[in-house]
């Protein structure tokens, strides 16, 4: 089983003689394990235990064993309590979510503190087994059922190689006993759930299922990498100002993986994107989905993505100067006698005799009504912005100027209200520039 890890580490490039490394230490059989194999192995490798506070006294029973076994070995070990169902509630997350958090945050930073080259987990076989299932039931594509990684960033699992078994067995050839977490006997939670029930049927069905499904994953995890060489080259193609032509992508191999795969990246779920596809064969212009981060439009023939902004803020505007708008834009407000129009979509040339303030720089809101200049009569400003073939999320981030009585007099940076242009008898100017901060 040693030669076995050994081999394992080597084949992935998982550790190094040269670095110092972290071991995760609960006291379970799978960390104990991986301790005294890393000390073995002749790996510089110092413990980390992180207490819960979840299970009392088991809780502290755990970090008492760990301390006295990092002691009999001569190991360092670093110590944390967390408050998890504070973190839980205040981040409204699962227990599991917000331990998983607190674990691996701590991690990094310990990692960094110490300058270690990485951070050993006990994940064996049968947990990357458990994951596959856990991840096919939840109808993920074919990332979730290459099973657990052997690296992630600075997280490494010297033990996939190993069953639950062989650990058990490792751990009494040895002499060396452990502790066992109460809550991983209860089937209460979905990996529970599959640990206790379904996989001793599935053994039981074919007594080497697990090794079997593993042995699956790994295959999918080389196939894989042609998957992803394939649609990084084809969105790379096809993607252009994170906007995809709904045409081309039809015309593709696949196009509902390479749309799962462009959209995956901004935070959408399967679900969300199962129902843009299903948009595809009948693109609706205007039609929006959102994800926690990013919404994605269909827009004339295409999809088009972009990360979720508030609305604009308004600005009352009370006397000439320069006003800072956002982060982006300022917009000045001068006026002079010297009449001379500029022609520019940044500026705005008006009749200050005509313009009334306070003015307001805001969003363009329902049912705005202008008069274009160059045009005659009122135009409703989605009208306008339509016909210049401004997208849904350009449309919303549009800004208009409007004067002490709620008129426009500019819709910023497209055209003035023409009924507060320059004429014959403007005698002063106002005129008005929107600076790029």
């Amino acid at each position: 089983m040693l030669n076995s890890v050994a081999r394992f580490i080597e084949k992935h490039q998982l550790l190094s003689s040269q670095h110092r490394y972290i071991a995760a230490l609960s006291g379970g059989a799978d960390s104990v394990c991986l301790l005294l194999m890393l000390r073995e192995l002749g790996y510089t490798v110092e413990a980390v235990h992180c207490n819960f506070q979840l299970r009392g006294e088991e809780s502290n029973r755990d970090e008492n064993f760990v301390a006295t076994l990092c002691q009999q070995m001569g190991i360092t070990l670093h110590r944390v309590h967390f408050d998890t169902r504070s973190y839980s509630e205040l981040h409204k997350l699962s227990i599991e979510m917000a331990a998983r958090q607190l674990r691996y945050r701590y991690f990094e930073q310990l990692r960094q503190d110490l300058g270690a080259e990485a951070v050993c987990v006990a994940h064996h076989r049968d947990d990357s087994v458990e994951t596959v299932l856990m991840n096919l039931l939840r109808g993920t594509g074919i990332h979730g059922l290459v099973g657990i990684r052997p690296k992630n960033g600075h997280i490494v699992r010297p033990l996939l190689c190993l069953s639950r078994q062989q650990i058990e067995d490792y751990l009494r050839a040895k002499g060396q006993p452990y502790v066992t977490d109460s809550t991983n006997l209860v089937d209460d939670v979905m990996r529970n759930k599959i640990r206790l029930n379904v996989l001793p049927l599935l053994r039981h069905i074919a007594p080497a299922a697990a090794e079997n499904i593993q042995l699956a994953a790994e295959q999918l995890a080389e196939a894989e990498k042609i998957y992803n060489e394939y649609a990084i080259s084809m969105l790379t193609s096809l993607v252009h100002n994170d906007s995809i032509e709904i045409k081309e992508l039809r015309n593709t191999v696949s196009a509902d993986t390479l749309l799962f795969e462009w959209l995956r990246g901004y935070d959408f779920t399967p679900a969300t994107i199962r129902q843009i596809k299903e948009m595809l064969d009948r693109p609706t212009t205007g039609r929006v989905w959102h994800s926690p981060t990013h919404e994605v439009l269909i827009d004339r023939g295409h999809l088009v993505v972009e990360p979720r902004q508030p609305l604009p803020p308004t600005l009352r505007v009370p006397e000439p100067g320069t006003y800072v708008y956002d982060k982006e834009q300022r917009f000045r407000f001068t006026t002079t006698s010297e009449v001379v129009i500029e022609r520019s979509a940044a500026c705005a040339c008006l009749d200050a005799q005509k313009v009334d303030f306070p003015l307001t720089i805001r969003p363009v809101q329902e049912g705005d009504r202008f008069v274009p200049y160059g045009m005659k009569g009122s135009k409703l400003v989605s009208d306008f912005l339509t016909d210049r073939k401004l997208s849904l999320f350009a449309r919303r981030r549009q800004l208009v100027v409007t004067n002490a009585a709620g008129n426009i007099v500019w819709l910023v940076s497209q055209r003035p209200d023409a009924r507060f242009c320059i004429g014959p008898g403007t005698t002063q100017m106002l005129k008005i520039t929107l600076f790029s901060v």
